[in-house]
């Protein structure tokens, strides 16, 4: 009798087993495919592979977002504070949500109850630019995925939390780190880099997103060889980035930086993956005349090949920080798939998403080292007497170049904090800045760890009554057809729906909705603490749900100036908020 119960026994727990996995589908690629138009989830950085934040639901709208109540909060808890940009990830029951210092949690999306937790033990040692950030996770099977600042990858069990893999990307005492939201395309997961501010190379790489193998890595600084990776994790070589000193004299190219730090796109209309590269290294363009490929440009890849199939280099020569990392969002216009990006230089730029052409560039903040874009060649119109001056022309003792007021400053028109667009209003909702810098160029040298810059800088407002300024933009005309002011820098992204909303947080705390067509606001919530992170939405049960995680930090109160005086008041924090309509 003893052995028929340990036999009912084992049976009824193996059909528990099969009950629960059951219960857990696996996340595939037709449902990634589909994340901007399902309503349950949210399984994508960007609400969709395309990047659009834009949502298809309606049961809030601009009639009724008024009535949004709190239906939860959760805090990230512990002394950890520091900036939270993380845009959380919907599936199954749960809320897949990192934060800073490389922590990820899974909640219960009914009551806010944490699952599990899991903490990267991070050494000493790492070498993070701009806070210790993280901006998110990505969903593949019954795995998150998520990357941390001492550049390592890893993939946990949705449910458990337990590691399943876990993969070196590079070393952190050369000052590779990693902090954006992985992609997942065909299988895969494509992650970049970040660093370039310690003379790193950048590149993207493609891992099966199962076991996390390497399939192809693509350096992102011409002159560096790609590669491709047999099961065995033998390489071949997948061919060379660009061309050797074709536009890196010397050997400025093995330190060339352009990190990959904000993540991809990807649009299945083009089988191109899109990613955004970051500065040359070191900031002194008098060290490295040239272009520079493919530092501060568009890369678009093929994901099954892991070649560059266009690039477009939106600042060549980049001698202010400019960078190129934000993300391009596809969409159609006129009959073309098309991409916008508004860039940290302050141009907004419009290409074709299959060949890279040109199709219009526009400034949507103040700008003043460039008169503009020549549309036929793609190529800025230099403003010469606002690019920093050159030491080695320095006189008598003076080791410094001439400086120079730039507009914008380094910390960009737009920066990490990620825009949206709406097919409904054909508009882009751009989280925009509006500040200059005096910088300056000095002597420098790379020594691996260190930073490498050879400028120097200080950042400052360029209006009394406001630095940030959500603004709509028409991508055909360039046009500014509604803005809402605000004092603080935005450093939070922005998410529209179909309902006519557009939601965005800002650093005094506010998760704040407006009118998608004509920007009046109609609601706001106080988060207790700044918001620097972009919303979701998702729907359950016939009710709709918006969440942000509110957590005041980030590049701006480091690097700031006189911009960091100014938003000092500003408290940490680390929780992340859920609404709801009210129910009378």
């Amino acid at each position: 009798m003893r052995t028929l119960r340990v036999i009912a026994l084992a049976a009824a727990m193996a059909a528990a087993s099969v009950a629960v996995h059951a219960a857990t589908p696996p996340v595939t690629d037709a449902m990634i495919a589909n994340d901007a138009k399902s309503s349950n989830d949210v399984l994508t950085w960007g609400m969709g592979t395309q990047g659009q934040r834009f949502s298809t639901l309606t049961k809030i709208n601009t009639k009724n977002v008024s009535q949004l109540v709190p239906a939860w909060s959760f805090s990230f808890g512990g002394e950890k504070q520091r900036g939270q940009e993380a845009q959380p990830l919907i599936y199954n029951g749960k809320m897949f949500v990192t934060a800073s210092y490389s922590r990820i949690y899974a909640i219960d999306l009914k009551t806010g109850t944490k699952l599990w937790k899991y903490e990267q033990r991070l050494p000493e040692g790492i070498m993070p630019c701009c806070d210790v950030v993280n901006r998110g996770a990505a969903l593949y099977d019954n795995l998150v995925i998520f990357s941390t600042l001492d550049a390592q990858l890893i993939a946990l069990n949705q449910d458990t939390g337990k590691i399943v893999w876990k993969e070196k990307i590079d070393d952190y005492a050369a000052g590779y780190s990693t902090t954006a939201a992985p992609l997942i395309v065909k299988g895969m997961v494509l992650t970049g880099v970040s660093g370039g501010e310690f003379g790193v190379v950048g590149r993207v790489e493609a891992r099966d997103a199962k076991t996390g193998q390497l399939i192809w890595s693509r350096p992102t600084v011409e002159g560096h060889m790609g590669y491709k990776y047999d099961k065995d994790g033998n390489k071949t070589e997948n061919g060379m980035t660009g061309t050797l000193n074709a536009s890196w004299p010397g050997e400025t190219w093995k330190t060339g930086g352009a990190s990959t730090w904000l993540g991809g796109t990807y649009d299945p209309q083009t089988n191109l993956v899109y990613f955004g590269t970051g500065n040359p290294g070191p900031w002194n363009s008098h060290l490295r005349k040239g272009d520079n490929l493919y530092s501060s440009s568009t890369l678009a890849i093929d994901p099954d090949t892991g070649k560059i199939v266009w690039h477009y280099q939106n600042t060549p020569n980049d001698g202010w920080d400019f960078d190129g990392v934000n993300e391009f969002v596809t969409f159609d216009m006129d009959g073309k798939r098309v991409g916008g990006k508004a860039d940290r230089n302050g141009f907004f730029y419009v290409n074709d998403a299959k060949t890279g052409k040109l199709l219009n560039a526009f400034p949507f903040v103040k700008v003043n080292w460039a008169t503009g874009i020549d549309l036929k060649t793609g190529r800025p119109n230099y403003a010469s007497d606002h690019r920093p001056g050159d030491p080695a022309e320095a006189a008598g003792e003076e080791k410094k170049g001439k400086s120079v007021f730039a507009e914008p400053g380094f910390l960009g028109g737009k920066n990490q904090m990620p825009m949206a667009y709406s097919p409904q209003t054909g508009l882009f909702y751009v989280p925009a800045n509006e500040w200059g810098m005096d910088i300056w160029n000095e002597p420098v040298s790379y020594k691996k760890g260190a930073a490498y810059l050879g400028a120097g800088f200080t950042i400052k407002p360029l209006n009394e009554d406001y630095i940030g300024a959500l603004r709509a933009i028409n991508p055909k005309t360039g046009k500014i057809e509604w803005q809402i002011k605000n004092n603080a820098p935005l450093w939070g992204g922005v998410m529209t729906t179909a309902g006519g909303l557009v939601f965005w947080g800002t650093p005094e705390g506010y998760l704040k909705a407006a009118d998608a067509k004509t920007g009046k606001e109609l609601w706001q919530f106080q988060t207790g603490s700044g918001i620097v992170a972009p919303p979701v939405t998702w729907e359950d049960k016939g009710e709709q749900f918006v969440a942000v995680v509110s957590g005041w930090g980030g590049a701006v109160p480091l690097w700031g100036g006189e911009v960091a005086k100014r938003v000092n008041f500003l408290e940490q924090g680390g929780s992340v908020w859920v609404f709801k309509l009210h129910k009378n």
